[in-house]
């Protein structure tokens, strides 16, 4: 028998969660149409990119990193749109985005001239970026207007098709300030350009007035950790924004057993037991993915009861305090995220980390089911 952890991805709580982001465009944006990149970037936020085509088949496109991964989501049906969201690498590339009509995001003079170099057949969809405040990718402001020329010089000798504008949002989970900020200099510098504009990441599309603030009447947004069932904000929850967990992590205890007070447990000896202490072991470790640096109290569910990670987190396994789980024996039930068990939420929290990094990080050695 395998080892019992397990990953099960709930796909229709994927197309609830995409629901969620529709309704909340169609009441914030003064109606203005806006259209769904569904950002399925490292492997589906450890989801599976089987499990998003089929839980996004409502959405409008996909948008992702790498071209392999692309090349993947046409081969598993996806027809509609596809975005590079670091654009392209190398002009081999361009070929092959354009056979399959995969679109891509332009941040660099050097992607302007693989483009101005390229023969190859047919035209690539592009999105010009602007950094607005980020300072990742994209052109700065006193560059930007003269890259978006660029890129409508390249439409007009057919390597380009539709040429659009977009920004990316640093802090729009915690401080509206900032981001009307990077709003209005994407505005000043491109609200007058014609094509299609692409902003608001998953915070900002969940806030009410920021897709409506979005100059443009073609708007593209790009959600991508609420789609998983997971909150953008730090302090508030999933749930009270109407997201469904997309995935649960379940195990097993596979020991139990009896500590003294004074005795400490796992690597390091950072919890000590205080008085005689039922301790569960739980198959499952930073190697599968759970954070390592999860502390003492992190929640967690055995056998249907709450309770708490205690110690450090080991390769492959952690320990539970089942004090108040006196029926757990070893082969009971633990549900490390998700249904019947704590959220995604609750567990970075506990990591001081997000659940972006948590979600992403489950490991290819954790089996994952459709369910």
């Amino acid at each position: 028998m395998s080892r019992p952890i397990l990953a099960t991805i709930h796909i229709p709580a994927l197309a609830h969660n995409l629901q969620v982001v529709a309704h909340r465009l169609r009441s914030g944006a003064a109606g203005k149409p806006a259209r769904i990149w569904a950002v399925v970037k490292a492997y589906g936020y450890g989801h599976g990119l089987e499990a998003a085509v089929q839980g996004f088949a409502q959405a409008d496109g996909l948008a992702l990193l790498d071209l392999h991964e692309a090349l993947r989501c046409r081969e598993l049906g996806w027809q509609r749109p596809i975005l590079l969201l670091e654009g392209f690498f190398r002009s081999s590339d361009l070929d092959v985005m354009a056979r399959h009509g995969i679109s891509t995001v332009l941040h660099s003079q050097a992607q302007l001239a693989m483009l101005a170099a390229w023969s190859g057949p047919g035209s690539i969809d592009a999105h010009v970026m602007l950094n607005s405040g980020m300072h990742r990718l994209g052109f700065q402001p006193q560059e930007f207007r003269a890259a978006y020329d660029q890129a409508r010089a390249l439409q007009q000798r057919g390597m380009l098709g539709a040429v659009g504008k977009m920004t990316h949002f640093a802090r729009a989970d915690d401080d509206l300030l900032v981001t009307r900020d990077q709003l209005a200099c994407f505005t000043r510098l491109a609200a007058d350009l014609p094509g299609p504009t692409s902003v608001c990441n998953s915070a900002a599309v969940l806030d009410p007035g920021l897709a409506a603030a979005v100059p443009g009447d073609e708007q593209w947004v790009r959600p991508g950790i609420c789609l998983y069932g997971a909150s953008p904000y730090v302090g508030r929850n999933a749930e009270s924004l109407d997201l469904q967990p997309a995935m649960t992590l379940t195990s097993e205890l596979i020991s139990t057993h009896v500590l003294p007070a004074g005795q400490a447990i796992g690597y390091g000896h950072a919890f000590r037991t205080d008085r005689d202490m039922r301790v569960g072991i739980v198959a499952c470790g930073y190697a599968d993915g759970y954070p390592r640096h999860a502390i003492t109290g992190t929640p967690i569910t055995v056998a249907g009861v709450h309770t708490r990670v205690v110690g450090r987190v080991s390769m492959d396994m952690l320990s539970v305090d089942l004090d108040s789980v006196p029926a757990a024996d070893i082969g009971s039930p633990v549900v490390l995220w998700g249904v019947g068990g704590p959220s995604v939420d609750e567990v970075s929290w506990s990591s001081s980390t997000i659940a972006n990094d948590v979600l992403a990080g489950l490991t290819q050695r954790v089996r994952r089911v459709l369910g």
